[in-house]
């Protein structure tokens, strides 16, 4: 094993969540290709630097995109995820929150309106422009242990709290028996930028238990209207005092040089490889 590539035990759990080769011609070593994938996020190189150990860069390219356009590193990452839920290893006091990422002048160039990019994507590929140039961000669910739960990638201006429903909706665990996947988590933990009447009314008709702290504007607005105010929301500081966890999760994701700065031109494939990471995360915890 090599820097940056899957250890032996990564690859034992992720060697049968990819999909078996189909007819024709004997393709390349599975493993071989996938560390390529990993090598790439971990570093931040372009396909076109790749090592020659990993094969031609065009093999792992075309590998990667089949494999972002049809979900499969989504599909094994919610498999892991049942596992640690069938052997009761998912704390389900989730934390939700999100980061900005920078993205590189090559994430730019997505092609001509109606091309082939933007007929597989969305039509802004979750690219934003603020101040600061072109940014992402990335909306992250993750459990008790700091592991990810559900992804989700809009473009950098987009506000935290619009996004927080369809968050917590992408949260989908699979049982390993008989049953419906898991959905629902037991609590949820965020920060002020998710404080709304919406959103806590959702929480509540879900039965979710949260801890949002309340923006002082939202104190006094309701202060002034007096009963008609309403009662204070509950709130619990030893509870938020774990909302670090998230934070953590983050600091982990952005360890890949990939994931950090966005390189990817389409948002299908910067949300595939930040799922890849997020299974590798999952690898060393399991």
């Amino acid at each position: 094993m090599r820097r940056h590539e899957l250890t032996d035990s990564e690859w034992e759990l992720l060697a049968p969540l990819i999909p078996s080769a189909g007819r024709g011609r004997p393709r390349a070593e599975d493993r071989r290709v996938v560390n390529g994938m990993v090598y790439k996020i971990r570093t931040g190189v372009s396909w076109r630097d790749l090592p020659e150990r990993y094969g031609p860069w065009q093999s792992v390219y075309t590998r990667f995109r089949r494999y972002a356009i049809n979900g499969v590193f989504a599909q094994a990452l919610q498999q892991i995820q049942a596992q640690a839920d069938a052997a009761g290893d998912i704390d389900w006091l989730v934390q939700i929150d999100s980061t900005i990422v920078r993205a590189h002048q090559h994430a730019a160039a997505t092609g001509r309106k109606g091309g082939s990019i933007a007929r597989t994507n969305r039509n802004d590929h979750a690219l934003g422009r603020s101040r600061g140039g072109l940014t992402s961000k990335i909306h992250l669910a993750c459990d008790g242990r700091g592991r990810p739960l559900a992804i989700l990638l809009t473009p950098g201006q987009r506000h935290d709290g619009v996004c927080a429903q369809p968050l917590l909706e992408r949260i989908r665990v699979p049982r390993t028996r008989l049953g419906r996947p898991r959905c629902r988590p037991d609590h949820v933990i965020a920060d002020k930028a998710y404080s709304s009447r919406g959103f806590r009314a959702y929480l509540r008709r879900r039965g979710i238990g949260h801890t949002i702290p309340e923006k002082n504007d939202q104190k006094q607005h309701r202060r002034n209207r007096g009963r008609r105010g309403g009662r204070p929301a509950g709130f619990d500081l030893e509870i938020y005092r774990r909302r670090n966890t998230v934070e953590r999760c983050f600091n982990q994701l952005k360890g890949f040089r990939g994931i950090a700065t966005r390189y990817e031109k389409t948002a299908t494939s910067y949300e595939a490889a930040i799922t890849l990471a997020s299974i590798l995360l999952w690898a060393r915890s399991v």
